[in-house]
């Protein structure tokens, strides 16, 4: 009984001590976020004042609306080109690189042998190059699906490029065989001497999901399990690799068997591989996942650390985060109408602003269900608010189409 009263006790001191100083960060900010009464906070005032008082707006960006592109790379009906790399600028040029298929989406069930049942099934990468990032010429194929039986021989899709020391890696998803409900997607890599290839392929996958989930029963459903297991227990997807403190970070996107939806949408996470070499061996972070939302990967370093932007799913989508070390993320900024799968500016200067990696790039389209088309994004800092005809503090008039209704 005495432990419980010492412990009871600990517990009533810590609190009284944060009460304190809530009390004091009110004090100090109470004109700031207009509190009425420092002795009475609210559980959102707490929040709050919790707030690293150090945020500014230098995190915070709109998107506009995703912008036609010409050439090669404007919407063809029957093809579907659609999850774009980051850019690169090589040899006078833009590089990007896309998931390619044809035909219409048939869906699950019956002869899946055969069958389209996604727009990213029966994929494969292909490039394109601009001199201008808005006229595109494409250039065939960059890296095709491997041979019956290999672990990349029904899909090779949403890819993501690294130049690093004189070579360039692309890493994508890969499906094998039958694409059924319950199959197990995994990473591949390609690696090249020249952005135009050719490109060598590794002869086995550099990340699979874990295995320790457990299916219930044999009925084709991803929500029949026994056990879940990790939270990439049943696919890895969107991988992307940065360079990182002398090692490479492999980020990507978990699927967990069982997937459940949660009060922000689907139970998607991410987590992260680490290798002493491009080429892995990649070994999966201890502290994974390391996010608790999210859909497509999309990272680019900044300020010694790494960003992340959120998207789509989980509790926290919708948002912009950053890690000091690649690891443990916080949220510097909400946004609002991210693009899809964007791939951004790689040859951006990242220390200019914390966001300058999303100020212009690519991202795809849903022309319909079953084709989608490559599309510019651009962004830009919103450091006022103003109504029309009225001046900003700098003295700056803000657009018309981002006042206050």
């Amino acid at each position: 009984m005495l432990s419980l009263g010492l412990a009871f006790t600990s517990a009533t001191a810590q609190s009284k001590k944060e009460e304190k100083e809530l009390r004091e960060l009110a004090i100090k900010y109470q004109d700031k976020y207009g509190i009425k009464d420092v002795d009475h906070l609210s559980a959102a005032t707490k929040r709050a004042l919790k707030w690293d008082q150090s945020l500014g707006n230098e995190w915070f960006i709109e998107f506009g609306e995703p912008q036609t592109l010409k050439g090669d790379l404007a919407y063809e009906e029957g093809v579907v080109r659609r999850d774009p790399s980051g850019i690169i600028q090589e040899n006078g040029k833009y590089y990007v690189w896309y998931s390619k298929s044809t035909g219409p989406t048939e869906g699950f069930g019956g002869d899946m042998e055969n069958k389209k049942v996604f727009p990213w099934d029966r994929c494969d990468i292909w490039y394109a190059t601009s001199t201008d990032g808005w006229t595109w010429k494409e250039e065939g194929i960059a890296v095709a699906r491997g041979k019956k039986g290999s672990y990349d021989d029904r899909s090779v899709f949403t890819v993501e490029i690294m130049k690093w020391d004189g070579k360039y890696y692309l890493c994508y998803q890969t499906v094998e065989g039958i694409y059924n409900v319950r199959v197990k997607e995994k990473v591949g890599m390609a690696w090249s001497t020249s952005p135009d290839g050719p490109w060598t392929k590794l002869d086995a996958p550099v990340l699979a999901p874990a295995e320790n989930g457990i299916w219930k029963g044999t009925e084709d459903n991803r929500f029949l399990v026994e056990k879940k297991g990790d939270f990439d227990s049943h696919k890895t997807h969107d991988p992307c690799i940065l360079p990182y403190k002398g090692k490479f970070y492999l980020y990507y996107k978990g699927e967990q068997m069982g997937e459940e939806m949660t009060f922000g949408g689907r139970q998607i996470r991410h987590g992260v591989a680490i290798a002493d070499n491009p080429l892995g061996p990649y070994v999966k972070s201890p502290y994974n996942p390391i996010s608790n939302s999210g859909h497509e990967i999309c990272v680019w370093p900044y300020n010694g650390g790494i960003a992340s932007l959120i998207t789509t799913d989980g509790p926290e989508k919708n948002t912009i985060q950053w890690s000091p070390d690649g690891i443990n993320f916080e949220i510097k900024a909400s946004i609002k109408d991210a693009p899809h799968a964007i791939g951004i500016n790689r040859t951006a200067d990242n220390e200019k602003e914390p966001t300058e990696a999303l100020r212009w790039g690519l991202t795809h389209k849903y022309n319909n269900w079953n084709y989608q088309s490559i599309m510019r994004f651009s962004s830009e800092r919103k450091t006022t608010h103003v109504a029309p005809g009225e001046k900003s503090v700098k003295g700056k008039e803000e657009k018309a189409e981002n006042m206050h209704k």
